[in-house]
């Protein structure tokens, strides 16, 4: 059989498949200089598919987990890649096939992979209880080496992960040290359940419970907050006879509304309220947190679906205005008579990606950053995010950066400069994509500044597909962990 990727969006130019693992030891600095009181490691991962897909239409969503890092220390940045060795990737290695078909479609596999895991681990990495976890919301995480990047193994908190999923995006108490996470469609693809699990700062499981959505949807990312989690279930429904059927996974019901299913922490699940809303679209959560009575939700919305991979079911086709989201901040009163909730846009241009001081998870703050699609005052040929901007919450001022024509900006990171640094005393990390050079560049902004000249740009020899998420881990919490 002959490897070859089809000639079509997501397989071509810049989106083309890596297929590389790299070790690069002082990365090149093209402007400015690293800081020296960087020490630590970023940690990220991308969708990147090893073998041609299996199905005509494929979208990166079902390419394999590739995790990198860049580590710092003395000024010096190296890099690193791998692929995550999950039980999908080992087989389909071993056959130099893709062996599983359609993104979340189970009944379009090979019938020698039936019953295995369809876990990518490409949708984020991030460090806590002393592990390396790289994630995809299908599945159990991964396990991966901090220093290697070599995969250790699936990891389900000892036995104590009940859900046959887990999602990408856990939450850090810190003031507690603990991970709060659930995983949806808990029971099996396009079922309702949700579980929901708290687990102390070695990453031990303390608690757990079950609940039903209203509906069967994803549940990307959730909100958690001092006293409460939030689950949104947004209108991209699943269903098990489309599926059977050869269907996709999603597909967006522009007839259903929006849930907020709130409970308190360490809750039982029997004990959830819902509010309700019209129909949106949302996804990443930018921060919460509440006043004991009150939550605050701060999330890109827009008014109708932003992927254009997973179809209308009204047959509408896919209108990219409409798709935009706005970061805006929903409010919630537990105390009040209403099952409904509050919207108050935020930001005055599109964006996604959303990321605060990860050190305020749960608390009230007062600063975040986003990738952009659009800035009507600057002209950008291209399609995509294309700029980078901060945005002060009390005042709701922004400052954008904008790498040059022709680039794309992935998923903005905040790293503190210090270990007691406050709130925006740091550096923000992007990760630009320079598609006439055919390569990437880690740019590092000062996050006070952040329409400055960047502080310094790492030039990498190598192109870095479109990505997921990713974390930074300092060198004084990885030390601690290991010896703890």
């Amino acid at each position: 059989m002959v490897t070859r990727f089809p000639d079509q969006p997501g397989f071509t130019g810049f989106d083309a498949p890596m297929r590389v693992e790299a070790d690069l030891m002082d990365v090149e600095v093209s402007q400015g200089a690293i800081p020296e009181n960087l020490e630590g490691t970023y940690y990220r991962v991308v969708a990147d598919f090893q073998w041609p897909p299996k199905v005509d239409g494929d979208f990166f969503f079902n390419g394999d987990g590739m995790v990198m890092s860049f580590r710092f220390s003395g000024g010096h940045a190296d890099f690193k890649s791998r692929y995550v060795r999950t039980p999908r990737f080992v087989a389909q290695a071993k056959e130099r096939r893709a062996l599983f078909g359609a993104y979340r479609n189970p009944y379009t596999d090979d019938p020698s992979v039936a019953g295995m895991s369809r876990g990518l681990a490409n949708t984020n990495v991030f460090w806590h209880g002393g592990k390396l976890l790289s994630s995809k919301e299908d599945s159990p995480p991964m396990m991966i080496d901090p220093d290697t990047l070599e995969t250790i193994g699936e990891h389900t908190f000892d036995g104590a992960l009940t859900s046959q999923t887990s999602t990408a995006h856990p939450k850090i108490d810190p003031r507690t040290g603990e991970m709060v996470f659930f995983g949806f469609a808990a029971k099996g693809e396009t079922t309702p359940d949700i579980a929901y699990y708290e687990a102390d700062s070695r990453g031990v499981v303390i608690h757990e419970t079950w609940l039903r959505a209203p509906y069967s949807s994803m549940v990307h990312d959730f909100a958690v907050t001092q006293n409460f989690v939030v689950f949104p279930i947004i209108p991209l429904t699943s269903d098990l006879e489309r599926l059977k059927a050869g269907g996709p996974h999603y597909a967006w019901d522009p007839h259903k509304d929006v849930y907020l299913g709130v409970l308190p922490r360490k809750g039982n699940g029997a004990d959830i309220r819902w509010y309700r809303g019209s129909n949106r679209f949302a996804s990443h959560i930018m921060g919460a947190h509440d006043d004991g009575r009150h939550i605050f939700i701060d999330t890109p919305v827009s008014e109708s679906n932003f992927f254009p991979f997973f179809p209308d079911l009204s047959g509408a086709g896919y209108e990219a205005e409409k798709a935009k989201g706005y970061l805006s901040r929903w409010t919630i009163d537990t105390m009040g008579e209403s099952n409904g909730f509050t919207e108050t846009k935020i930001a005055r241009y599109p964006g996604e990606f959303p990321r605060m001081d990860d050190r305020r998870e749960t608390l009230p703050y007062n600063w975040g950053v986003l990738a952009l699609s659009d800035v009507p005052e600057q002209e950008s040929p291209g399609r995509g995010f294309r700029w980078i901007s901060s945005i002060d919450l009390n005042t709701g001022h922004s400052q954008i950066y904008y790498p040059g024509h022709d680039c794309s900006v992935a998923e903005p990171l905040f790293v503190p400069a210090h270990d007691n640094a406050e709130e925006r005393e740091g550096y923000v990390f992007v990760v630009i994509g320079r598609h006439e050079e055919m390569r990437s560049d880690l740019v590092i902004l000062d996050a006070a500044h952040l329409d400055a000249p960047p502080v310094a740009t790492l030039k990498m020899p190598l192109r870095i597909r479109s990505g997921l998420h990713g974390n930074w881990v300092s060198a004084t919490e990885l030390a601690r962990e290991r010896t703890a």
